[in-house]
């Protein structure tokens, strides 16, 4: 049986969640996957604005793929893009 490897920065992930969960009580916890359930809402939207915004240049896989940084980066210049077409009347859709 084949046996996945992964990146040590995956298990400190992993054991960082778990460390988290430990000290906290069932309100704290049930808050805490609420936060992730809102990033986790929030960074799917981001992937689709910038897979709908480049119109085929990326794919939504490809956008779920980039880091945060990326993200913003690339949802900057699609506002400034989006800015300058304004400004100029060209029709941006």
């Amino acid at each position: 049986m084949p046996t996945r490897i992964r990146p040590t920065v995956y298990i400190g992930y992993v054991q960082f969640f778990r460390i988290r969960l430990l000290v906290l009580d069932a309100e704290e916890i049930a808050g805490y996957i609420e936060e992730l359930d809102k990033e986790t809402k929030s960074i799917k939207e981001q992937a689709l604005r910038i897979s709908w915004n480049m119109r085929g240049g990326i794919s939504y896989n490809e956008a779920m793929g980039l880091s945060h940084e990326e993200r913003e980066t690339i949802g900057k210049i699609i506002k400034e893009n989006l800015e300058t077409t304004k400004k100029s009347g060209l029709p941006y859709f």
